[in-house]
């Protein structure tokens, strides 16, 4: 009797066991990471628009890694440098200093240096007849040198853990609208004369950019630091990326795989900017799954791949003749979108500023131009959503938007959930409701990304 109820016990007490290690196994699954980008020009920003550090705070609880933007290289010298030094590098009150300090508070955060982006553009009449300097870079091995030694300077001297490499490649070039006999030429043109080309040498870049990118690792290595590589929107990864030798360089790699439509791009058609699957009969590769199997396919671990999730929506001004149904592909549009009132930035509405166009009491009864958009779901969560408001008889107050919101962020941590991707880059913070001006909620996308990537 004694022993089968010491046998029971023991049988209950291994059970238990093995219970709370499948329990544990499942709970501490594979790791997600969520990458926050901020982009530090909106530190500079006037009203609502301006993301400070004490508003910055809130979010680090969520991010994994935080990517620091961004620096940029001197033409001449080919050396990493501030874009800002008054903002960046002050002594006691620069950004950099600060922003790799809130580690004290946040430890398991990681902070990164990012080079490049779409930030160090030359500007003025000047900058048209310069080559692209990243190129420039590329093509001379004592360049190449200089810019390893002098960011991997930046990063030690300011307690970075690391480099995020956002190389300016050239951008592949915007397909254009034709009909009737335009798209039977175009057609038969592209029989003779194939795409356009984007660079003439791009295979050569591909090679330097591999070189460039185990020299900086090489430089990183012995102080553990971490290197990655952040894909800008419509650079084209086959030219410039030979993915299986760079991979073996890299932490993981940040896909912009967003802003495949945009007003400056497209500005006679609206469409998605950043669906998750194809759109029929159109664009086959402008959406994240052709940007995610493309790499996969090139041998790149899923484990080091983090979808580009924006937090903003993109803009078009709807004319007399783009229709009133708003069903994309909408053409006849206009790049000339009012300009946002808290980023006061052209071809780009940040979430709050799009959340405010949305039908809420603010705007209930209103009319004209500040009469709420019309918001078309995505029952299949495939594509996206939009809003929008027809013009009116005048040709006035139309608008179309293509955005991103709480929701459709995370239908994209579900999609790195279902194909074991690394994680998720949320492009960028500044643009997310830090304020809580929606509904009260701080920095609402990003807390949906992280619920949906964690449960």
């Amino acid at each position: 009797m004694f022993r089968t109820l010491a046998m029971l016990s023991l049988l209950l007490c291994l059970a238990s066991v093995m219970a709370g290690k499948v329990g544990q196994q499942q709970q501490t699954g594979p790791q997600r990471h969520l990458v926050c980008y901020y982009d530090s020009t909106s530190f500079v920003r006037e009203g609502l628009g301006k993301l400070v550090i004490d508003d910055l705070e809130p979010a680090l609880q969520f991010c994994d890694y935080l990517i620091y933007g961004y620096a940029g290289i001197e033409r001449d010298s080919h050396k990493a440098v501030s874009l800002n030094q008054q903002l960046d590098l002050d002594l006691g009150k620069g950004l950099y200093r600060t922003v790799t300090r809130l580690k004290r508070k946040y430890p398991n955060l990681r902070v990164l240096l990012s080079v490049g982006g779409d930030k160090d553009i030359e500007t003025g009449e000047d900058a048209k007849d310069k080559p692209n300097k990243y190129m420039e870079l590329l093509e001379n091995p004592t360049g190449r040198t200089r810019f390893v030694n002098t960011v991997y300077a930046l990063v030690k001297t300011y307690g970075f853990d690391g480099v995020d490499i956002a190389w300016q490649f050239p951008k592949n070039k915007p397909k254009k609208v034709h009909s009737g006999l335009g798209s039977i030429w175009k057609g038969f043109k592209k029989v003779f004369s194939g795409d356009s080309i984007v660079d003439e040498r791009a295979e050569e870049h591909k090679e330097q950019f591999t070189a460039l990118l185990r020299d900086v690792k090489n430089a990183l290595r012995p102080d553990n630091l971490l290197l990655s590589t952040t894909v800008l929107p419509n650079v084209n990864a086959s030219l410039f990326f030979d993915v299986p030798a760079v991979i073996n360089y890299l932490d993981f790699v940040n896909l912009g795989a967003f802003d495949f439509f945009t007003p400056e791009r497209n500005p006679e058609l609206a469409d998605y900017s950043a669906p998750i699957y194809e759109l029929s009969e159109r664009n086959p590769e402008f959406n994240i799954d052709a940007q995610v199997k493309f790499w996969l396919r090139h041998s790149c671990p899923a484990s080091k791949i983090n979808v580009g999730v924006p937090t903003y929506g993109r803009p078009w001004k709807l004319s007399e003749d783009s229709g009133d149904t708003g069903l994309p592909p909408v053409a006849k549009v206009v790049d000339e979108a009012p300009v946002g009132p808290n980023t006061q930035l052209h071809g780009i509405y940040s979430w709050p500023e799009v959340c405010a166009l949305l039908p809420n009491d603010n705007n209930r009864y209103a009319k004209g131009a500040q009469a709420p958009l019309n918001k078309i779901a995505d029952p299949a969560r495939r594509f996206g959503n939009y809003a929008y408001r027809a013009a009116d008889k005048k040709g006035d107050n139309g608008i179309w938007i293509s955005y991103e919101d709480p929701d459709t962020a995370a239908d994209k941590a579900g999609y790195v959930r279902s194909n074991n991707l690394g994680g998720v880059a949320l492009y960028d913070l500044s643009y997310d409701d830090f304020r809580g001006l929606c509904t009260q909620d701080k920095y609402p996308i990003l807390r949906a990304v992280k619920y949906r990537l964690s449960n």
